[in-house]
C-alpha cells in the first residue's frame, strides 16, 4: 500500500462534499501541490478534473487509538512492519493516526517507544499512545496484570525521554496512587492525560480531570459499569463537559444504542470514534500476541485465549464512520466530525488536517452511496494497493 505517482493537481467534480459547514451537493474540491486550495458547488475552476459520481467526499479519518493492522503491532521493532501496519489503515481512509502501545514494563516500553518516534518523525503516524503500564488490574481487560503499576514520576519521565517529544497520550487510571500528579506532569509536557482501564468511583474521576486528564479511554469499556447510584467513571467522564470521549463503533464492544446516547450527550465537540484495531484488523481471523498475551480471533472478534474478554478490534475507519450512521443514527456530518474534525482538534492538527478546506493537507476519501471507500487521497496523492 503507497501512495501512486506523487500528488496531483486535480478539482474532485460531481461529489457531495462534507465541508466544516454541511454538505455542498454537486460539490467540488480543488486540490494542487498535495494541499485544498478552494471547495465549492457548482462551477469548478479550470483544470484537470475527476467526477466522483455522486459519491460521497470526507476528510481524511483520524483515527487517535490503534494497535496495528494488516497483520502487523506497533510494537515491532521492524520499521517495515509498522509501516504495513499503518498502511492498511491507509487503504481504509485513515490518513493520520497514533501508534498505541500495550502495557509492558517500562524498560521494554521505552524501547518501543524509541523505536517509534522515529516513524512519527518520517510522518509515517503522528505520535504515540501508550495504554498502560498505568491501568487498574481489576479493569485490565487484555492487559497483562502483572505488568501494570503506579504512574510514579520516574517512569513517566522514562517513556517520555523516550519518546523525544512524539508521545501524544498517555491513558491512566486514576484511582492509583502517584496518578493525579502523573496526569498534571503529562499535561504540562504537552501530552494528553487520558482515564481508562479504571475501577475508580465518580468521586476519583473529579480531580484526574481538574488535574488536566481530557480523553476517556474507550468510553464504557475497562472500566467499572455505570449505576444510577454510582455513576463511576462513565458516568463522571460523559457528563463532564472538559472531556472526549472515544468510542470503538465496532458494534461488539458497544450496542449502537450505548453509541447513540453517549454521542447525543457528549456532542459533536466531545465525540471522537476510534477503531482500537489489533494487527488482526485487514488480517482475518487467526491467533495473534497483543502485549505478550495470546488473543484469537474468530468471525472477527478479538478474545483472550481462554477466555471471553475483549483483546481490541479488528475495526477500521471507514467501518466505524459506516456503522456510526447506518446502525447508530448519527448524520454523516455528525460522522466526519467524530472520525476526523474532532481527533485531528484534540491532537492539535487542526491546522493541516481533520476538514475539508481551503489552506489543509489534501486528506479525503471519497465513499460511494453505501459509505464504503472508493478513493483515499493523503496529502495529494492517490494510495494504491
Amino acid at each position: 500500500m503507497s501512495t501512486w505517482g506523487g500528488p496531483v493537481d486535480v478539482t474532485l467534480t460531481g461529489g457531495r462534499v462534507v465541508t466544516p459547514e454541511g454538505v455542498l451537493d454537486r460539490g467540488w474540491v480543488a486540490v494542487r501541490d498535495g494541499r485544498i486550495t478552494a471547495v465549492g458547488r457548482d462551477s469548478p475552476p479550470e483544470g484537470p478534473t475527476t467526477d466522483v459520481g455522486g459519491g460521497w467526499v470526507v476528510p481524511g479519518f483520524v483515527d487517535i487509538h490503534c494497535h496495528g493492522g494488516g497483520g502487523e503491532a506497533f510494537t515491532s521493532a521492524d520499521p517495515e512492519r509498522v509501516r504495513k501496519a499503518a498502511a492498511a489503515h491507509l487503504q481504509h481512509g485513515t490518513t493520520t493516526m497514533l501508534a498505541s502501545l500495550v502495557s509492558r514494563p517500562v524498560p521494554e516500553l521505552a524501547d518501543q517507544v524509541s523505536a517509534l518516534a522515529e516513524l512519527v518523525e518520517d510522518g509515517v503516524v503522528a505520535g504515540i499512545h501508550l495504554e498502560g503500564p498505568f491501568l487498574s488490574a481489576a479493569r485490565c481487560g487484555a492487559h497483562d496484570p502483572a505488568i501494570l503499576r503506579p504512574p510514579e514520576r520516574s517512569a513517566v519521565d522514562a517513556l517520555l525521554k523516550a519518546g523525544r517529544g512524539t508521545v501524544r497520550m498517555v491513558t491512566v487510571a486514576p484511582e492509583l496512587e502517584h496518578s493525579v500528579d502523573a496526569i498534571a506532569r503529562l499535561v504540562d509536557n504537552g501530552v494528553l492525560a487520558a482515564i481508562g482501564h479504571t475501577d475508580a468511583t465518580a468521586a476519583q474521576i473529579r480531580p484526574a480531570v481538574d488535574a488536566g486528564a481530557s480523553v476517556a479511554t474507550h468510553l464504557f469499556n475497562g472500566m467499572r459499569p455505570l449505576h444510577h447510584r454510582e455513576p463511576g467513571p462513565i458516568g463522571a467522564l460523559l457528563d463532564d463537559d472538559r472531556v472526549t470521549v472515544e468510542l470503538i463503533c465496532d458494534l461488539v464492544h458497544l450496542h449502537p444504542t450505548t453509541v447513540r446516547l453517549a454521542a447525543r450527550h457528549a456532542g459533536a465537540e466531545r465525540t471522537v470514534l476510534v477503531t482500537d484495531a489489533i494487527a488482526a484488523a485487514g488480517a482475518g481471523d487467526g491467533v495473534y500476541d497483543v502485549g505478550g498475551l495470546e488473543v484469537r480471533v474468530v468471525d472477527g472478534v478479538p478474545t483472550l485465549a481462554g477466555g471471553a474478554a475483549l483483546a481490541g478490534s479488528t475495526l477500521t475507519m471507514d467501518a466505524a464512520f459506516r456503522n456510526a450512521v447506518v446502525a447508530c443514527g448519527l448524520d454523516v456530518v455528525e460522522a466526519v466530525r467524530a472520525t476526523a474534525t474532532r481527533p485531528a482538534r484534540l491532537l492539535g492538527l487542526a491546522d493541516r488536517t481533520g476538514e475539508l478546506r481551503a489552506g489543509l493537507a489534501a486528506d479525503l476519501v471519497v465513499l460511494d452511496a453505501d459509505l464504503r471507500p472508493q478513493e483515499v487521497m493523503s496529502k495529494g496523492s492517490w494510495v494504491k494497493d
